[in-house]
């Protein structure tokens, strides 16, 4: 069968495939929910969800460091693959050879077409259907108080040193707002790199430190305290901001238990 990805690539898989590499660790997540577990062979360091496959199955690289000779020992029929999260160099030469499906996701509905792809390609329609009706539904529930709430204005800090940012073309930008959060680097593409300085011009009245890539910690939030003490400064979960597989399904509860908080 031929199906299209999120870069318009037609891929062909001549039957649900048997031997899956993820190379995305939100969508390793999703192919576990879909109950793909004897098909998935391959993940990456990074695919930390669920923990029994995070230790039981062969581990390909990084998502931007593959191991190109650990992947041919696997010999997968199918590769599925991000645009963002990996490295272009890389997919070029695995798309040379295996069939890959590229995600490029920016938004809710995006991630919602692609679980429902995915379903289709290894033949778990069902189980995605399921999945994708508890995140329309878990999303839908977003209590009022934060529909309805004065915009605040706020920055999503990924990177400490240099300090980069979520701009306004990322699923986190649309998670921001689906929570109440004004990004005040809306205008700003991809993930800009900001001094202190520029930083308080943009004048966030909270600044959103993401466990990860970076790794924000405590004394991180202390540091910028003292460069911003009019903010208030909040370590999040990233995997809630920055996720677009299955764990949609429990963002919107972490969402009104953080707008609690900012309140």
């Amino acid at each position: 069968m031929k199906f299209i990805d999120q870069l318009h690539r037609t891929i062909q898989i001549d039957n649900p495939p048997k031997r899956i590499v993820s190379i995305v660790p939100s969508q390793t997540e999703l192919l576990f929910d879909l109950g793909l577990d004897e098909e998935v062979i391959g993940i990456t360091k990074f695919c930390i969800h669920p923990d029994e496959w995070f230790h039981k199955k062969t581990r390909v690289g990084g998502t931007k460091q593959l191991k190109m000779e650990v992947i041919e020992k696997l010999n997968p029929d199918l590769i599925i693959a991000n645009k963002e999260e990996n490295d272009r160099g890389q997919l070029e030469e695995v798309m040379q050879r295996w069939p890959v499906w590229i995600s490029d996701i920016k938004n809710l509905s995006e991630a919602i077409l692609m679980i429902g792809t995915i379903g289709q390609i290894t033949g778990k329609e069902i189980a995605a259907t399921e999945i994708t009706h508890k995140i329309n539904s878990s999303f839908n529930s977003l209590s009022l108080a934060i529909k309805q709430k004065k915009t605040i204005r706020a920055a999503y800090i990924i990177w400490n040193d240099p300090i980069m940012c979520a701009g306004g073309d990322t699923f986190i930008h649309d998670m921001m707002n689906r929570c109440g959060l004004m990004n005040v680097l809306n205008e700003e593409r991809r993930y800009p790199v900001k001094t202190i300085a520029e930083l308080g011009l943009l004048q966030p009245e909270y600044i959103l430190l993401s466990s990860e890539p970076f790794p924000f910690k405590e004394h991180h939030k202390e540091q910028f305290q003292m460069h911003f003490p009019e903010c208030k400064i909040i370590l999040v979960d990233g995997e809630y901001f920055s996720w677009y597989g299955s764990r949609l399904i429990e963002a919107p509860a972490y969402f009104n238990s953080l707008m609690q908080e900012l309140q």
